[in-house]
């Protein structure tokens, strides 16, 4: 049964991420591409405008690492690579459950979001 409800909400998941993915796609396809979308909004407000919380958490550990997690155990010269973990998903660092593509979100935007989970260490 525990495995069923894991399978239900992994499952849950996937779907409300490709919703939301699918709608901020739209959002940006309208857009320069020579300026960033979110140029000045901050890291943190960039999270909470996503759908990163409905994965991780400040300072516990959910379906993924928590921010305070992520922040012991990288630092700043990680930031690219975390940056692109961000944006391309990946998997096996944290567990079995995989983190999830968001392609829509820019580089630099990844950063600051990457900028802001790294200043959770403090």
């Amino acid at each position: 049964m525990k495995k069923l409800f894991l399978t239900g909400l992994i499952s849950l998941f996937i779907v409300s991420c490709s919703k939301k993915e699918d709608s901020q796609a739209l959002a940006t396809e309208s857009t320069d591409i020579s300026t960033p979308v979110n140029s000045n909004v901050s890291g943190k407000d960039l999270i909470e405008g996503s759908d990163c919380m409905a994965c991780h958490n400040a300072v516990e550990r959910t379906i993924g690492p928590s921010y305070k997690e992520i922040a012991e155990k990288y630092s700043d010269k990680d930031i690219e690579i975390l940056a692109s973990k961000i944006i391309e998903g990946g998997s096996g660092v944290w567990g079995s459950v995989p983190m999830q593509p968001h392609p829509q979100v820019s580089k630099e935007d990844a950063k600051k979001m990457v900028e802001f989970i790294l200043s959770q260490k403090k």
